[in-house]
């Protein structure tokens, strides 16, 4: 008898449409800057309600230009969950500001408004809306600069605002893990022209319309997303709403399935929008449950990192509530192809890692 056949942790949705939308970008030989990044753009500022969108190369990028559209001085503080993928704090620092780690509350794993503590140097604030669940950015100071890091989070609503609109600045990211992909792929949301207009040029080598070629007014990088990429974010953003639908249903089978097991359940706060970008439970012993799935062939993975265990970000001393999602915290297969029977079979496994040990 063979190994188990493997239940995928994530898969983009992908079909004939965005096949054809691809060819039709190949045959119309324009490949970049051209009409289906505007296309892709609008449609993406009409999903999050803004003025603006701007398309750049990926989550990271988008993250990297919005720290920067701020024109912050060197030395200033950007707060940042300490729990989070790492590139929502490396951009601050590469942008020559300093991160400073704010604990996130251990239920939500989202940051802690409690936490809080605004410095003479504190400008901003990077709020991340982890794995879809929208963040309480309302109970953060009201003095500093809201960045959302929306990047798990398109579909999702705070107070019935969609995520993206309620800071300054939204970065989204277009990943295969995400509800929206374009591959590799980001954006910039805001109704601020005049930063729309900074990010469009910081994402082009620092040129800005109407500003002559033969000149640049500034250095800056390419961060630009490809007509190819767009023409598939485009079909992708037609069914968002089916997309996330289907995400819904899913994370109701799995709470369904779940319910009566010592596990903690993802959940937006009551009256908001869950993105459910990914669907990840806390478990106690997480390590030996998730080397348990993976010998049945399910790819499960953590589901992301506390910063202070790292290297780079270990001289900002000890943050419980980071350090307890760590340890806890699982992702589950999720993905609108993943069936009942495989729904099941994650569910009956997850099950026998918990009764064991």
């Amino acid at each position: 008898m063979g190994p188990p056949s493997r239940v995928r942790l994530a898969r983009p949705d992908l079909g004939p449409a965005e096949l054809a939308a691809v060819a039709a970008v190949l045959e119309s030989g324009t490949l970049t800057m051209g009409p289906r990044v505007a296309a892709f753009e609008a449609a993406i500022a009409g999903a999050c309600g803004t003025r603006h969108a701007v398309a750049v190369s990926s989550g990271t990028a988008a993250l990297h230009l919005a720290v920067l559209a701020l024109g912050l001085e060197p030395g200033d503080e950007v707060l940042v969950p300490a729990y989070t993928f790492p590139a929502t704090a490396n951009v601050v620092a590469l942008a020559g500001l300093r991160p400073r780690l704010v604990d996130v509350d251990p239920a939500t794993m989202n940051l802690d408004p409690a936490r809080v503590e605004v410095g003479p140097r504190t400008r901003a604030v990077l709020a991340v809306h982890l794995f879809g669940r929208p963040a309480r950015v309302e109970e953060l100071p009201a003095e500093l600069v809201l960045l959302e890091d929306a990047a798990g989070a398109l579909g999702a609503r705070r107070g019935g605002r969609p995520c993206g609109s309620l800071g300054l600045l939204g970065c989204l990211s277009f990943h295969p893990r995400k509800i929206v992909t374009t591959g590799e792929g980001g954006a910039v949301t805001t109704d601020d022209e005049r930063l729309a207009q900074r990010v469009r040029s910081l994402r082009h080598h620092g040129w800005s319309p109407p500003d002559r070629d033969d000149d640049l007014p500034r250095p800056a990088f390419n961060y630009r997303l490809s007509d190819v990429l767009c023409a598939i974010g485009c079909e992708q953003l037609r069914r968002l709403d089916a997309l996330h639908a289907a995400r819904a249903r899913l994370a109701a089978g799995y709470a369904e399935r779940l319910r009566e097991l010592p596990v903690t359940l993802p959940e937006a706060d009551p009256g908001d929008v869950h993105g459910w970008q990914a669907y990840v439970v806390q478990v106690e012993r997480r390590d030996e449950v998730l080397a348990a799935l993976r010998a049945e062939g399910i790819e499960a993975q953590i589901g992301t990192y506390a910063l202070p265990l790292l290297s780079a970000y270990r001289d900002q001393g000890f943050f419980p509530g980071a350090e307890h999602a760590f340890e806890h915290a699982l992702a589950l297969p999720f993905h609108s192809r993943l069936t009942e029977a495989e729904l099941d079979r994650v569910c009956e496994a997850l099950a026998a890692a918990l009764a064991t040990g």
